[in-house]
């Protein structure tokens, strides 16, 4: 039977309800078992380091070369069968679960005693004999079991678990150590990062950067940032948004492919796809234009996902999706003519768009007195994005207004709208892409009307003003491809994972 952390060993019954009052006298008996190790000299906290040689994983793997050898593991006792003189425990490493047989006669009756205090989620190391049991499992026949850190609170039982999501958030410690899914989620996460970087840099040449975090103006992208201040200096600065205006400092500078996986920090709501706090890949090529970045991100996205998974089709929430290049590719105008009706190609001033809009079920208050840019931007997040399956994809959307898009290029046959796409998954945007504006006069009038939206009160989430890097156009940005693709969705995609929080091993949350 599984023992369990009360003072005489036997495992509580499953439809048992643990009060406070119970789990304060189980933490209570634990100080106590503590208290009298220490008091006969083995205190577990003094313990330094123990001599890892073999894991469980690779032992089960491996059996046929494993069997008959010493090896010396260490892990947390999850599972604890005592049969009289004799017993089980399963300790959890950092790749799985193995048996260990215990025996008295092995370990003489004093320090058997001993071990007969342990309890789950104590941490041990163990050196003994790799064999397989009558019942056929691999076990290590334990010859040397030393206490190396004792747990003095109780891990959800195996019955109830750690189920409850806000708690799980919280304590993402014990998260990983009762339920195996997050750990292989965030073993995943690991491969996905680690196959961008060598896609990145293997098969395109890009050089891995670090830029400012920390900075005085929050530029890249149309966000509320987070606002700090500097005692030293008295400067109020912020958390950066995006990296995108230094990568591309960087390729004026003469390195001509740079990209960063790093932190970006958005003053913005929170929901299953949205943390303040997330994890973003920005790259920049020198030489190249928005089809260029198109192709990175195809191969980008689904080499991590057959990395992670063996396949370049996923399944998300049961529903499957294709990753394998070529996506297709959608104009913005004409996805909004497919589900609305509503053609752009034949409107031409701001008026007859507002009407447009009305007239498709916009409310008149919303439209305002938006140009004909904003108008078409609205209408495809209202009925492009949420239209179920429109956008499940992968497919990469075009043609976005100039008004939403200060840091791209003009499209030479019309000025209207950019040489941008944005790429979206399962409807949600994973990726956002330009042929970057690289003309200074340009960059500086966008940078103008964005800070007069800022400075009237219009709209707190436009471009500031950012007079050093329109110097930097200035001295000369080549024309360049750039790229973001937000790690987090993509990693949900490629996991199964229902919310950002699931593979973010720290969310953010509200304190208790």
């Amino acid at each position: 039977m599984n023992v369990d952390n009360d003072r005489n060993g036997q495992g509580a019954l499953p439809d048992e309800q643990e009060t406070v009052q119970d789990l304060n006298e189980q933490r209570l008996i634990r100080r106590e078992k503590l208290a009298a190790l220490q008091a006969m000299g083995r205190n577990p906290y003094l313990v330094e380091t123990w001599d890892v040689d073999a894991w469980s994983r690779d032992i089960k793997e491996n059996f046929e070369h494993m069997e008959g050898k010493q090896v010396s593991v260490a892990g947390r006792i999850m599972a604890k069968r005592q049969m009289g003189k004799a017993a089980f425990i399963d300790i959890q490493d950092r790749q799985d679960r193995i048996q260990c047989y215990v025996k008295q006669d092995a370990l003489g009756s004093d320090e058997y005693d001993i071990f007969l205090t342990y309890d789950l989620g104590d941490i041990v190391g163990v050196k003994g004999e790799v064999f397989r049991t009558r019942h056929g499992e691999i076990s290590i026949r334990v010859d040397t079991l030393r206490l190396l850190t004792k747990s003095l609170t109780p891990l959800p039982d195996k019955w109830s678990g750690l189920k409850d999501q806000e708690q799980r958030y919280r304590q993402r410690y014990v998260d990983l150590i009762v339920n195996p899914d997050v750990r292989d989620t965030f073993r995943k996460r690991t491969m996905i990062i680690r196959e961008i970087r060598k896609v990145l840099e293997d098969d395109y040449g890009y050089l891995e950067v670090d830029t400012p975090i920390l900075t005085v103006i929050a530029g890249g992208a149309n966000a509320r940032p987070f606002s700090t201040h500097h005692h030293t200096l008295d400067l109020e600065m912020k958390l950066r948004i995006s990296n995108e205006l230094y990568l591309k400092r960087l390729i004026v500078g003469g390195l001509d492919r740079v990209y960063e996986i790093g932190k970006m920090f958005r003053n913005e709501g929170m929901d299953r796809n949205h943390n303040p706090e997330f994890t973003s890949m920005e790259c920049y090529m020198a030489y190249a234009d928005m089809e260029a970045v198109m192709d990175v991100t195809e191969q980008v996205v689904s080499r991590a996902a057959l990395a992670a998974t063996g396949s370049t089709k996923i399944t998300y929430q049961g529903k499957e999706f294709d990753l394998t290049p070529p996506w297709a590719v959608i104009d913005m105008g004409e996805a909004v003519r497919q589900v609305t009706g509503v053609d752009f190609a034949d409107i031409e001033t701001d008026e007859q768009a507002r009407q447009a809009a009305i007239r498709a079920g916009m409310d008149a208050d919303d439209v305002g007195d938006l140009s004909r840019g904003k108008i078409l931007a609205e209408m495809f997040e209202m009925f492009c994005e949420d239209k179920p399956g429109f956008l499940d994809g992968p497919i990469f959307v075009t043609g976005h207004p100039t008004e939403i898009s200060p840091l791209s290029k003009r499209d030479p046959e019309d000025p209207r709208i950019t040489r941008r796409f944005e790429a979206y998954i399962n409807g949600w945007e994973i990726a956002n892409a330009f042929s970057e504006l690289n003309d200074p006069i340009d960059q500086l009038e966008r940078f103008r009307e964005q800070q007069a939206q800022l400075d009237a009160g219009e709209d707190d989430e436009a471009h500031p003003m950012d007079e050093d890097f329109v110097y930097a156009l200035e001295v000369g940005l080549p024309p360049t491809g750039g790229l973001g693709i937000g790690i987090d969705r993509v990693i949900m995609l490629v996991t199964d994972a229902p919310s950002i929080r699931d593979v973010i091993l720290f969310p953010t949350m509200k304190p208790l």
